[in-house]
């Protein structure tokens, strides 16, 4: 084995040693003045502080309207479901009412378009002359206060 020797040095405080003075503007960011407890003053990096912290935001209070959206909302919500329940309910009833209505138009035209084509049927089946009463009259009168004589003819 190889043996090693070892010289031991102490130290001693010694002066500090004079630096030309730096100007303010050739001092980096971070580096500030500061004395050691010593009683020593160098230039030494120091810790950064931190950014402020953003402003808190003040809490706004609830607007009215948003608070009566917010109580009528469940209400409009059951408003509109009961509406659904009604009309599921109400449904085969609307549909056999609107089945009564078209059946009501049907019927409406029918009689507008047919009554007159039976009558024309009735009227061409009896014939000219036949079933009808032709009535005519014939007024005579002299003068102005003349008594008026007339005839009436059946045909």
């Amino acid at each position: 084995m190889h043996e090693t020797a070892y010289e031991i040095t102490t130290l001693t405080p010694q002066q500090p040693t004079q630096h030309p003075a730096m100007l303010p503007t050739e001092i980096p960011p971070g580096v500030q003045m500061v004395t050691l407890p010593g009683g020593i003053r160098t230039l030494a990096y120091t810790a950064q502080q931190a950014p402020p912290a953003p402003p808190v935001p003040v809490s706004q209070p609830i607007p009215t309207w948003a608070k009566t959206t917010a109580l009528l909302t469940p209400t409009i919500g059951g408003g509109v479901a009961a509406a659904g329940i009604g009309i599921s309910y109400a449904a085969p009833g609307l549909i056999a009412m609107s089945e009564a209505l078209w059946a009501a138009v049907a019927l409406i035209a029918a009689a507008a378009i047919g009554v007159p084509a039976l009558l024309r049927i009735g009227r061409n089946a009896a014939g000219p002359g036949r079933g009808t009463t032709h009535i005519t009259q014939n007024i005579t009168a002299s003068g102005m206060f003349g008594k008026a004589n007339g005839t009436i003819n059946h045909h």
